[in-house]
């Protein structure tokens, strides 16, 4: 049986345990963790298919925690998904001012997995 729990998939692991249920929150109920309110329709909208996305990328890092074919591609995903929204949140710093500690938090861990992702990327394909 292949062992998933590995440092190799750690990324992966806390990636999807995270995104999934943000993700759920995100689109059924983004009031629970954020100020915001959501008055029409097309912001409901908005909102699933951020938790669409969020899931979807979820299920691809499950995904290549248990078939090899897959590892490599939601690594790299993986990588670019947490530089992205850091790097989103790191701009918003400069343009809308600091947020609150949840999302000032949120920059430090996306940046911490998506360094660890690059870094098993390069450490699986060099050896």
């Amino acid at each position: 049986m292949k062992r998933v729990f590995t440092i190799k998939n750690l990324h992966l692991l806390l990636s999807s345990f995270i995104i999934i249920p943000v993700g759920l929150v995100y689109g059924f109920s983004p009031n629970l963790l954020f100020e915001v309110n959501l008055n029409s329709i097309d912001e409901h909208n908005i909102f699933k298919a951020i938790m669409g996305l969020y899931i979807a990328f979820g299920f691809l890092f499950i995904l290549g925690v248990f078939d090899a074919k897959f590892w490599k591609s939601a690594t790299l995903a993986n990588a670019f998904l947490m530089f992205g929204l850091a790097s989103g949140r790191i701009f918003s710093l400069f343009s809308d001012g600091i947020p609150s500690t949840f999302f000032c938090f949120g920059i430090i861990g996306e940046m911490i997995l998506g360094t660890f992702a690059l870094y098993q990327y390069k450490k699986q394909t060099t050896t």
